[in-house]
């Protein structure tokens, strides 16, 4: 057996384990914004995204703005406003370069379509691979999306 596979073996054990003692999830996704009404008009008025919660917090003078793909249930994402230099250097790269999120669809062409009439920018135009039809999008800061339908219908 080689080294690699004991790795692999060890680590499915340990995932195994905790599985049998605690159930987690995702549940956000922070992603830096510069202010929210200008993204949740991005989120909610281009990309049909639902705005879960929009909650001022007066101790910290912030808001609590949440938003999802329309229909979508689990992980969603908070908009949180950069606020300070530091985290507002990230606005746009926060994955350094690389797609950042995947956006599943069950209508490729809908969607593309539609946002594409929106004016969503796509940086990559579509393309067929052997897992399904892909095209990579930026967002209103500049992080890259893929909009994905796989072949599998997985969800």
């Amino acid at each position: 057996m080689t080294p690699s596979g004991d790795k692999r073996r060890r680590r499915s054990a340990t995932s195994t384990y905790y599985q049998n003692l605690m159930s987690q999830s995702l549940t956000h996704v922070a992603l830096l914004v510069r202010e929210y009404d200008e993204a949740i008009a991005f989120f909610v008025g281009k990309l049909g995204f639902d705005l879960v919660e929009d909650t001022y917090q007066p101790a910290q003078d912030k808001r609590w703005v949440v938003v999802r793909p329309a229909g979508a249930q689990g992980c969603s994402i908070l908009l949180a406003r950069a606020s300070n230099v530091h985290q507002t250097q990230w606005l746009g790269n926060q994955a350094g370069g690389r797609v950042f999120l995947f956006l599943r669809t069950d209508d490729f062409w809908r969607d593309y379509r539609a946002f594409t009439a929106k004016g969503v920018q796509f940086v990559r135009e579509p393309a067929q691979a052997d897992y399904g039809v892909v095209a990579v999008f930026k967002d209103l800061y500049g992080n890259l999306w893929d909009l994905i339908e796989y072949n599998d219908g997985r969800l």
